[in-house]
């Protein structure tokens, strides 16, 4: 597997950070077919896709038009902006169907998202299907999903393919369950919004991010949905993180490729 971020950043541009979006790409020695995919397809998957995520795809091998299949953790905008986005480029490209996985509402939003541009209603053609906590197939991985502790209805995914497993938190506060949902993942990348002397609900701070994490196996800890507040404190959250958590702990960038 592996796990490209096109967008580490936050609702809050800062000129550095597109906003969240990863792409998820299988491993060309694991076979995967349609048949375990309830979206009916099987290959790269985007996962949210904020402001600026379809640029960043743009610079990929995979590009836009490789994407046929979108699962989202939520629904506030930082994760599904560029939706339309996409939607008019792959129409644009010939790349129609696309299929948009998320939790509970995803149906309602875009049906809403395309009552602004009416005229894409006849252009292209979506299938959408809402996930609830629990097991699924989604265009060739295994995924399990989890509720996050946020100010709307958000997702946590574990994604499995062969002997590699990547965890992504979603936008959440840091709590046990979590660190357990994560427990054994060769990544986790997980949101890390502020730094500690930020007083922040539905999103947390890296001394409550360790300690959700103490005592967890995890090949390597990203941190992501950075705000910009954490400008200038990665090394000090960083440290606070690892005052709890022994495991590897790093930054994550966008155009970070790594491979599980």
């Amino acid at each position: 597997m592996r796990v490209t971020f096109l967008g580490t950043g936050s609702a809050l541009p800062n000129g550095k950070r597109f906003q969240t979006g990863l792409l998820l790409e299988h491993d060309r020695n694991c076979r995967t077919t349609d048949s375990g995919s309830d979206d009916g397809r099987s290959g790269p998957l985007l996962v949210d896709c904020g402001s600026g995520v379809v640029h960043a795809l743009a610079r990929t091998d995979v590009g836009y038009e490789g994407i046929s299949t979108v699962l989202l953790t939520h629904h506030h905008l930082d994760h599904v902006s560029d939706l339309l986005v996409l939607l008019k480029a792959r129409w644009l490209a010939g790349t129609d169907p696309l299929a948009v996985i998320g939790p509970p509402g995803t149906s309602e939003l875009l049906d809403e998202l395309l009552s602004v541009h009416e005229y894409l209603y006849d252009k292209v053609e979506i299938t959408v299907r809402e996930v609830e906590p629990g097991s699924f197939a989604c265009s060739g991985f295994d995924v399990e999903a989890i509720e996050t502790r946020h100010s709307m209805d958000c997702l946590a995914y574990r994604f499995e393919e062969g002997d590699s497993t990547f965890t992504f938190s979603g936008d959440s506060e840091a709590f046990d369950a979590l660190g357990a949902f994560a427990d054994g993942s060769d990544v986790l990348a997980h949101d890390c919004s502020f730094p500690d002397e930020i007083d922040v609900s539905n999103h947390p701070t890296p001394t409550q991010l360790g300690d959700s994490l103490a005592g967890r196996t995890i090949g390597q800890v990203l941190l992501t949905h950075l705000y910009p507040h954490t400008d200038g404190h990665h090394e000090e959250m960083l440290e606070a993180i690892q005052s709890h958590y022994e495991g590897d702990v790093k930054v994550a960038r966008d155009g970070l490729c790594i491979e599980l």
